[in-house]
């Protein structure tokens, strides 16, 4: 799918799409359509993923496995579900960047984020800031809030909220790292959105680490908007922790599982803290009950109840088709597919709105932020009339996320004459 240059006509969009190798992927999601059986544009991943349409076969599975066996499916069921999580390390470990024993499904994003900082914030009244974008994620912001207050500090005080300089939307790498020369003796966790969920720019986390770490500091990414966009090669960036959810591009189901990883340089370390549940347990004794806490080596060990198997089903089913594809060949379509649509946005050469993700591809994944001037809401909704689903985001931007799994080409360029449209109507 090498190309030279871009051109702004649908035969170029469907040329693009037919030399697409990945274009069969397409017809394993199930699309939403509009009441004349047309389907959305759906150009809304970075929110919430379409439905793989193995999820139904895989979660009845489950519900057969548990009409059949009770309580003995977690033994002989089809996927015993004693071990069910184990059935997805490897392969979200692919989509990541990470080894097995570095990587976990269980509980939701924002508990996992709590229990990270329980490991990787312990503050001192030295070393007790914390320092993340002005733009984070609000939950983001919520939960080192309140872990600061927990271990009686002041946010005022010990949360370093970092804004990017006047008239830019994007921190600039050279002043993240003028922030932590000048505080990192007092900074005990970097904890950023990877990409940042409002404009899309997606950090060095490998620089990032090394200029944490070379001050003392515990260096944590949220990768709510990254797991499933784009590589993240996370043992190799050598931060401390990761966290995800899967309902984005990995297309598990509203309000489903959480990612986590933990580098292995912490796997062995007995006497990290941490909050404990049984299912961290040393799996040889876990059924013993009356033992003394004995952490599994790895990620495993912040566990803390056995999984949700109906939930870990539709994670699975997604799983399986991201196995398929392979992340390394998603992400060479999405740098195409996301420079089309960047491309085709530029080309109406309209003053009334920018693109304020990062021009780099090395600075993005497939989300773009349409920055709308004097924005009242009222273009996002014309085109949502005309058939696109993509979201808004106050005070003024439209976010468009063509995810290569299941859009094409031809989708980006109806939605850049839709959005024409909109704008000369």
């Amino acid at each position: 799918m090498t190309i030279q240059a871009y051109e702004s006509s649908l035969a170029f969009a469907k040329k693009l799409d037919e030399d697409d190798p990945l274009r069969p992927f397409r017809g394993q999601f199930h699309l939403p359509v509009q009441k004349d059986g047309t389907p959305y544009l759906y150009l809304c991943g970075n929110s919430l993923g379409l439905q793989p349409k193995p999820t139904r076969i895989q979660i009845e599975q489950e519900l057969q496995d548990w009409q059949n066996y009770g309580v003995e499916g977690h033994f002989h069921a089809k996927l015993p579900w004693m071990p069910y999580h184990e059935f997805l390390t490897e392969a979200m470990a692919e989509v990541v960047g990470a080894k097995p024993i570095e990587v976990v499904v269980m509980n939701t994003l924002t508990v996992n984020l709590h229990l990270m900082m329980v490991s990787f914030y312990r503050p001192t009244d030295k070393r007790h800031k914390i320092l993340i974008e002005y733009d984070a994620f609000p939950s983001d912001k919520y939960a080192v809030a309140s872990q600061i207050r927990f271990h009686g500090y002041d946010p005022a005080e010990s949360l370093i909220e970092m804004k990017a300089r006047e008239g830019e939307e994007c921190l600039r790498m050279e002043d993240i790292q003028q922030v932590i020369e000048e505080q990192g003796d007092e900074i005990a966790l970097i904890m950023f959105g990877n990409p940042n969920y409002y404009t899309g720019q997606f950090f060095n986390m490998k620089q990032i680490a090394e200029w944490g770490h070379a001050k003392g500091c515990m260096v944590g990414f949220d990768c709510a908007h990254g797991a499933g966009n784009r590589p993240l090669h996370l043992h190799e960036s050598g931060i401390d922790f990761a966290v995800w959810c899967t309902y984005k591009y990995l297309n598990s189901g509203p309000g489903s599982l959480a990612g986590c990883f933990v580098h292995e340089r912490h796997a062995h370390d007995k006497t990290m803290p941490r909050f404990e549940g049984w299912w961290g347990h040393n799996k040889e004794t876990r059924f013993g009950m009356r033992d003394g806490f004995e952490p599994i080596p790895g990620v495993e060990a912040w566990q803390l109840s056995n999984p949700p198997i109906l939930s870990m089903a539709a994670v699975k089913a997604s799983l399986d088709i991201f196995a398929q594809a392979g992340i390394e060949n998603l992400r060479k379509k999405s740098i195409q597919l996301t420079g089309f649509l960047e491309y085709l946005v530029n080309a109406l050469k309209d003053d009334r709105i920018k693109i304020i993700t990062p021009t780099n591809p090395d600075e993005r994944g497939c989300q773009l932020s349409i920055q709308v001037r004097n924005a009242d809401k009222s273009l996002y909704e014309q085109i949502t009339a005309k058939g696109v689903i993509a979201d808004w985001r106050e005070p003024d931007v439209i976010r468009v996320a063509p995810v290569p799994l299941y859009n094409t080409f031809e989708e980006v360029y109806r939605f850049v004459e839709i959005l024409k449209a909109s704008l000369n109507s």
